[in-house]
């Protein structure tokens, strides 16, 4: 890709002793919808973390329109562009999903924008729009991860980035929130998101890595990827997914 918003760098990563990450590289290019599979510890969470700047790499860098994110704050990285939505939604229950929402916008200090900006996200998922005084811990699984993903545009990101997006959602809001993923990546927003099932994030992604034990083992376009016999094995059920 050589118009990448995000680009790893040969990022090593550690928990104490334990190497994570060996040399990881990849990259998002402007504009498009970028999968990251694979399984259980393969340590596709911790990439998340890494570009959130949860967790700090040993070595390597990790880029965003070509400025290094390395030792900036989650906020900070927030500011320069970087919506996040992450595994299991991470909403406050007990609060509305107005106040979920508007938490996007906690780093902003614009009030027209951010009022302009929540017409906008509602217009986006009209169901939050008849939910908005409901508290979040009582709308299904679906309906918490739209207030997620409108939480994340609420940043108004250039990229979104996507921890396990489909995770424990019916198959009818699984196919919701693979065309929201699309219709956000429609608008300009650049789309990164982890995801364990492989057929899913390769119907709707542009580009693929594979990663396994902090490696990455296969990338390519995502047809490709769908295509490929490694793949089919691994995630897709075999020969008789072909």
């Amino acid at each position: 890709m050589t118009d990448a918003v995000l680009r790893l760098d040969r990022v090593n990563s550690f928990y104490g002793p334990v190497q994570v990450h060996f040399d990881l590289s990849l990259e998002v290019g402007r504009g498009q919808i970028v999968c990251l599979l694979g399984g259980n510890a393969s340590g596709k969470s911790t990439t998340m973390k890494i570009i959130l700047g949860l967790l700090k790499p040993r070595s390597g860098q990790v880029l965003f329109d070509g400025q290094p994110l390395t030792g900036l704050s989650t906020p900070q990285i927030v500011r320069r562009g970087i919506g996040s939505v992450p595994e299991s939604r991470r909403l406050f229950a007990t609060m509305t999903v107005r106040e979920n929402v508007l938490m996007g916008a906690y780093t902003r200090d614009d009030r027209a924008g951010v009022a302009e900006d929540y017409e906008r996200v509602l217009d986006l998922f009209p169901k939050l729009r008849e939910r908005h005084a409901q508290q979040a811990g009582t709308l299904s699984g679906g309906e918490q991860q739209m207030v997620a993903m409108a939480r994340a545009l609420m940043g108004r990101p250039r990229l979104i980035v996507m921890d396990e997006p489909t995770m424990g959602l019916s198959p009818l809001h699984v196919d919701r929130v693979l065309e929201m993923i699309q219709t956000i990546n429609g608008q300009g927003v650049s789309v990164f998101m982890v995801e364990q099932n492989a057929s899913l994030a390769l119907q709707i992604a542009h580009h693929g890595y594979v990663l396994q034990t902090g490696r990455i083992a296969l990338s390519g376009p995502a047809a490709d990827l769908a295509r490929d016999p490694q793949i089919r094995d691994a995630y897709l059920g075999g020969a008789q997914a072909a």
